[in-house]
């Protein structure tokens, strides 16, 4: 019997697949892993999320910076999917001119994919604060995906 192997995306497939979504998963290193949801943007160069200020994951990437990223899309039915997977380092932005890009590239994801306002809850504030509170207040950090080891991107024929 031959096994069929799922094919993989180009780097411009991935890239385009990366910049059209916008949740990914991350696993962070520890006794055992942990995975969380965040939201993203990404600008072409770097994947950014914006992370709360407590929770597991705080602890988990100070221990160890090291994480995989992995972004899906499919079908109900898995007849349409595909997975991209990145290896690398989070590293936190402490440039306030690059905070300020960043946190208006999220504010503008949650305007133009017309998000739930509680959404904000995931970003470190109240689904009853005005949307440019993400942008106005330091409630959040902001993260970047660098130093990346491995790309996978699988797809649907």
């Amino acid at each position: 019997m031959k096994i069929h192997k799922i094919p993989l995306m180009s780097k411009e497939e991935y890239d385009k697949f990366i910049k059209e979504n916008y949740v990914s998963r991350i696993g962070f290193k520890g006794e055992y892993p942990y995975i969380a949801p965040f939201l993203y943007v990404f600008d072409g160069d770097f994947i950014y999320f914006m992370s709360t200020k407590y929770g597991k994951k705080i602890k988990r990437f100070q221990a160890n910076p090291n994480v995989a990223v992995e972004i899906e899309k499919y079908e109900d039915d898995l007849s349409e999917y595909r997975f991209v997977t990145l290896q690398g380092r989070i590293e936190q932005v402490e440039n306030i001119e690059e905070k300020l890009k960043v946190k208006k590239c999220f504010l503008n994801l949650i305007q133009n994919k017309s998000l739930s306002k509680n959404v904000l809850a995931a970003l470190g504030h109240s689904p009853d604060d005005e949307l440019e509170s993400i942008v106005n207040e330091d409630r959040s950090y902001i993260w970047k995906l660098v130093d990346v080891k491995s790309i996978i991107g699988i797809k649907t024929s």
